[in-house]
C-alpha cells in the first residue's frame, strides 16, 4: 500500500502486469476486502487530478462533505472520504484540510485517527500525512525503515533515490524532528556499513 500511496504512478501498475503476467487488481482483489481495497483500486485507477487551479467554493465543500461523513454523524461514511482524498489534487486538498479544521474544530489527521480504525484508517491516515506534509511523511517513512531490529533495505533505497533530487533538503531536516535530534546521514551510518551506506550518504547529500 505504501508504494502505491507514495507514487500514484500509472507506470507502476503496467510494470507489475508485465512483471508478473496478471493485473495487479487480481491481486488486491484476492488478497484485500472492504475500504481497504476499495482504497487500493482507487488508487490504481489514477484519477486524482492535476488541476492546478483550486476553487475555494468546492474545496469548502469537500470539507462540508468530510465534516458530515466523520464527525457529523453516527458511524463513518468512508466512500465520501475514498472519493475526496483519492481524487482531489494535493493542492485542492492542503485548501480541504484548512477549511475542514476552521468547520470541524479538529484537524483531518486527529478526525481520521478518532473516527478510523485498522486498515481504512492507516489508509486515509497515509494519503492525508502525504498531502499535508510530504517531507515529513518520507522522514517518517526512512526512519521506520532503519528503526529496530533489521532494515528495511528495499523501501530505503527506494525512498533515498526517489526522493534525492526532490525534496532531499526539506526531508533531512524534517528527520531530525522525527527521530529527536539524529541526522538522517548519523541514521545511515549507525544502521548501514560498507559501499551501502557510501552510496546512501552519496544520495543524502
Amino acid at each position: 500500500f505504501k508504494l502505491l500511496l507514495e507514487t500514484f504512478e500509472t507506470n507502476l501498475v503496467s510494470g507489475f502486469n508485465l512483471h508478473v503476467g496478471s493485473p495487479i487488481s487480481s491481486g488486491i482483489n484476492a488478497e484485500y476486502g472492504g475500504t481497504f481495497k476499495r482504497v487500493l483500486v482507487s488508487l490504481l485507477q489514477g484519477n486524482r487530478s492535476s488541476d492546478p487551479n483550486v476553487m475555494f467554493d468546492k474545496a469548502h465543500q469537500d470539507a462540508i462533505d468530510l465534516n458530515k461523513a466523520g464527525v457529523g454523524r453516527m458511524g463513518t461514511d468512508e466512500s465520501t472520504f475514498n472519493r475526496i482524498l483519492v481524487t482531489r489534487s494535493h493542492k485542492h486538498l492542503r485548501l480541504v484540510f484548512q477549511e475542514y479544521e476552521k468547520i470541524s474544530g479538529r484537524d483531518i489527521e486527529s478526525s481520521i485517527k478518532s473516527e478510523m480504525s485498522g486498515d481504512a484508517e492507516d489508509a486515509f491516515l497515509g494519503i492525508a500525512k502525504l498531502i499535508n506534509n510530504p517531507a515529513m511523511y518520507f522522514a517518517e517513512q526512512l526512519l521506520k525503515s532503519m528503526k529496530g531490529l533489521g532494515t528495511n533495505d528495499d523501501k530505503l533505497i527506494r525512498l533515498m533515490v526517489w526522493r534525492s533530487e526532490i525534496d532531499m533538503v526539506e526531508i533531512k531536516e524534517c528527520f531530525k524532528i522525527v527521530s529527536k535530534g539524529i541526522t538522517l546521514d548519523n541514521f545511515i551510518k549507525g544502521d548501514c556499513s560498507g559501499d551501502y551506506k557510501n552510496a546512501l550518504l552519496a544520495l543524502c547529500s
